[in-house]
């Protein structure tokens, strides 16, 4: 256990600095987001290429075989990796603004149920297409088709707060609509993983994974919402150092282990009772302390899961990736962007949300990990899982940036000023540009009013 011990610690060293060096290479230089040069960095050290050297006879990262085939970096590893993920959706929530949220959800939920419907069809025609899924019922293609559903919370949120339209009723819109997207499409998942286990497909178990994740997705966001007030000041009686961010990662685990417990996946839960505190002064109050854990752990998620693409193999699936992200790219589009045109916007404004859909980022790598730890896919769909994620961060930012340049209103009639944010409310965490975005969120509201 010793030697265990001393490994991780060489390991999570290794990974802070490939992270935050290629973070830096693609942020400064490349202009694209810093997650992409932590999944970068990632395949470069990871077993399949760097790590897999030994100096001396000591190898950095070996190569785990786990259950179903799955190549994976080691259990302690892994763990640590997944409570990245746990705080990077529970920092997700509470950058979400409920209410605003709930205002725009009725067309949300209708933008983002196209943005489910028509990317999970093409995924998993793809899939059985290319003889990488038996059939349709195969959980190979279910997952191809799942993993095509999400869309970045945590990219969508740093691009429209650079360009200032964070606040106008596209960037609210497709915020919202991101939010639904990811809730339906880990629900997705969680159908397909309990397909995987039960091994086959039932209509009647499929619905009752489905009710009973829906129940407790809703029920645990109701319970949290209406105790989050008292949650806040009781939190605030504690004069300890640190003691409303150590007990606000204990609520979030909590939850997490809660979700998985009922069968759901840990971020779920995390994201749940992010998404309840948002409203609250103790979302404000997390924003700093929670900026340096989120920092420190969460980039370790991304290498990890860049190490887990095996480079030897993404030449046997270059071609269905660049597929499946084309798919993915023009489904978004029209499967958001279509019904949007019914909403009240015009063309130029279902056009930006269609785009905005686009990034898949750290969910769809969450989604992807999640699949390759429970078996469900090998590192042939996980490679091209990656190269859709790369493609569409990448296509995404560079595409909604020219689609504002023009200035124009997407919305066919005058856009009603979005409601007051509470000052509470709202934290950028993912990055230390976040108050500056917050204030060019507010400018573009009152712009937007005028």
């Amino acid at each position: 256990m010793h030697d265990d011990v001393i490994k991780l610690v060489f390991q999570l060293a290794a990974i802070l600095v490939a992270a935050k060096v290629g973070g830096e290479i693609f942020e400064r230089y490349l202009h694209t987001p810093s997650v992409l040069g932590e999944l970068a960095a990632g395949i470069l050290i990871g077993p399949f290429a760097l790590g897999g050297f030994a100096v001396d006879g000591y190898t950095l990262f070996p190569m785990v075989h786990g259950d179903g085939g799955a190549v994976q970096v080691s259990d302690s590893l892994w763990a640590y990796s997944q409570i990245g993920s746990i705080v990077l959706l529970f920092a997700a929530g509470l950058e979400t603004d409920l209410r605003q949220f709930l205002r725009y959800a009725g067309p949300a939920s209708i933008v983002a149920l196209g943005g489910v419907v028509v990317p999970f069809a093409l995924g998993a025609v793809l899939t059985v297409s290319f003889g990488f899924a038996d059939g349709y019922s195969d959980p190979k293609a279910l997952f191809m088709g799942a993993i095509l559903t999400a869309t970045s919370i945590g990219i969508t949120v740093r691009v429209l707060g650079d360009l200032r339209r964070l606040d106008t009723p596209e960037g609210i819109t497709t915020l919202a609509a991101a939010v639904v997207d990811d809730i339906l499409g880990i629900l997705i998942l969680t159908v397909v993983i309990g397909i995987h286990t039960t091994g086959g497909f039932s209509a009647g178990s499929a619905a009752a994974v489905a009710g009973k994740t829906i129940g407790f997705w809703v029920i645990l966001t109701a319970v949290g919402v209406a105790l989050s007030g008292y949650i806040s000041r009781f939190l605030d009686r504690f004069n300890v150092s640190g003691a409303n961010l150590g007990l606000a990662f204990a609520l979030a685990f909590f939850s997490a282990a809660l979700a998985e417990s009922f069968g759901l996946a840990m971020i779920v839960g995390a994201f749940s009772i992010g998404l309840a505190l948002s409203g609250t002064g103790l979302a404000r109050r997390l924003e700093d302390p929670l900026r340096g854990v989120y920092n420190f752990i969460v980039p370790v998620f991304f290498v990890v899961m860049g190490m887990m693409v095996d480079v030897t193999q993404l030449g046997d699936v270059w071609v269905f990736g660049l597929i499946i992200s084309l798919v993915a790219m023009v489904s978004k589009i029209f499967g958001s962007g279509v019904p949007a045109l019914a909403l009240g916007f015009n063309r130029t404004g279902a056009w930006r949300i269609g785009v905005g859909m686009m990034p898949r980022g750290e969910v769809a790598l969450i989604m992807g990990g999640i699949a390759v730890g429970q078996g469900i896919i090998g590192a042939d769909l996980f490679g091209a899982s990656i190269i859709m994620t790369i493609a569409t961060t990448v296509v995404a930012p560079l595409v909604l940036a020219r689609s504002y340049r023009s200035g124009t209103s997407g919305s066919r009639k005058p856009p009603e000023p979005p409601p007051t944010t509470d000052p509470a409310s709202g934290p950028a965490i993912g990055n230390e540009g976040s108050n500056d975005e917050t204030d060019r969120g507010e400018t573009a509201t009152s712009e937007v009013s005028e």
